[in-house]
C-alpha cells in the first residue's frame, strides 16, 4: 500500500498542473452535457452508422484533447504515423463496441433467443475487441507483454486492501435508488429464471456480464496506457481517463 501511495504522490508532483487542470475542467464540462442534455440517451436512438460516428466524434474529441493540450504547452507529442494511427484507432473501436448491436436467431423459443443473446453479447466483444488489439499488439508491441497480461511484478496485497476499503462504499450504494435503477444486471434476463435450472442460466449470464470488465480493462488500463506511454510517460493515464 505505501508503494501505491508513492506512485500517486510521485504522479501528482511530476503531472503538468495546466494540462491536469484543464483536462478536469474540460471533463467535468462533458459529464455535466452528457447529463443535463442527455447526451447519451439521444445517441442510443440513432440508426448505427450515426450513432457510431456520433460516439468516436465525442470519443475521439476526448482522448486528443490532452494530447493537444501537450503540444501547445510543453512540445513534447513527436508526430508519427503509429501515433495519429493509434490515436483513430482506439476512439474507432471503442465507438464500435458501444455501437453495434449483435443479435443471432439462435433459438425457436422467443425468450430463450433473448437470454442466449444476452448470453453472447459481451462474451463475443470481448473476443472481437481483443483480438483487434491483439492484432495492433503484434504489429507495434509484440516484444512487450500483451497490454498489461504480465504477472512479473503483481503484487496482490495492495489490490486486497483497496477492496476491502472499498466494501463499505460499495454497501451504501446498491441500496440507493439510482443504484438499483441499473443493478443488478441480472433483472435484464428475469423473464427467463424461473424454470429449475435457473441457477445455471443466473451463474453462466453473471460470467458473461463479468467479461465486460475485462474488455473494459484490457482497452482503459491496458491499450490506452500501453500502447501511448512512450510518447507521454505517465501523463498517458490522464488522457485515459
Amino acid at each position: 500500500m505505501k508503494k501505491i501511495i508513492e506512485y500517486l504522490r510521485d504522479y501528482f508532483l511530476s503531472v503538468d498542473k495546466r494540462i491536469l487542470i484543464l483536462s478536469t475542467l474540460f471533463i467535468s464540462c462533458a459529464i455535466f452535457i452528457n447529463y443535463y442534455f442527455k447526451l447519451e440517451k439521444a445517441i442510443i436512438r440513432l440508426p448505427f452508422l450515426e450513432k457510431y460516428f456520433a460516439w468516436f466524434l465525442i470519443f475521439f474529441i476526448a482522448f486528443a484533447f490532452p494530447y493537444l493540450l501537450s503540444f501547445l504547452f510543453k512540445k513534447k507529442i513527436v508526430a508519427s504515423s503509429k501515433f495519429f494511427f493509434l490515436l483513430i484507432i482506439a476512439p474507432a473501436l471503442f465507438a464500435w463496441k458501444l455501437s453495434v448491436n449483435i443479435q443471432f436467431n439462435l433459438s425457436t423459443d422467443i425468450l430463450e433467443n433473448k437470454y442466449w443473446n444476452h448470453v453472447i453479447y459481451w462474451p463475443l466483444k470481448l473476443f472481437i475487441v481483443g483480438g483487434c488489439l491483439w492484432l495492433i499488439w503484434k504489429l507495434f508491441e509484440k516484444d512487450e507483454p500483451y497490454y498489461g497480461f504480465n504477472t512479473k511484478y503483481f503484487e496482490i496485497k495492495p489490490y486486497l486492501i483497496m477492496l476491502l476499503l472499498m466494501v463499505p462504499l460499495v454497501a451504501a450504494a446498491s441500496v440507493q435508488k439510482d443504484f438499483l435503477a441499473v443493478y443488478p444486471k441480472l433483472k435484464n434476463v428475469q423473464f427467463f429464471l424461473q424454470n429449475e435450472n435457473s441457477g445455471l442460466y443466473k451463474l453462466l449470464y453473471e460470467l458473461s456480464y463479468g467479461s465486460d470488465f475485462v474488455t473494459i480493462e484490457l482497452f482503459f488500463r491496458g491499450f490506452l496506457i500501453l500502447a501511448f506511454v512512450k510518447w507521454s510517460g505517465k501523463e498517458c493515464i490522464l488522457r485515459m481517463v
